[in-house]
């Protein structure tokens, strides 16, 4: 992993059969990749499971923002 405080990576994100670009900080990419490898799944299933998630809010956030609330909370 680099520092912590690396900017943000974009990256391309398949969704539901459309294609999306996310920009995370290299941390949460890393913890992203951790969490998919522990249930075993692949990272766009991940993601698009926090994207339904995200959709159900009164208010939906940003995809960025909504993985990086997810993660931190799936960690606490």
């Amino acid at each position: 992993m680099t520092s912590i405080y690396h900017p943000p990576i974009k990256r391309s994100i398949e969704i539901a059969g459309h294609k999306t670009s996310i920009s995370l900080e290299p941390v949460f990419w890393d913890l992203l990749r951790q969490v998919a490898t522990h249930e075993a799944v692949p990272i766009n299933a991940l993601v698009a499971r926090i994207d339904a998630e995200r959709l159900e809010a009164d208010t939906p956030p940003g995809l960025a923002s909504a993985i990086r609330v997810w993660l931190v909370a799936a960690r606490t």
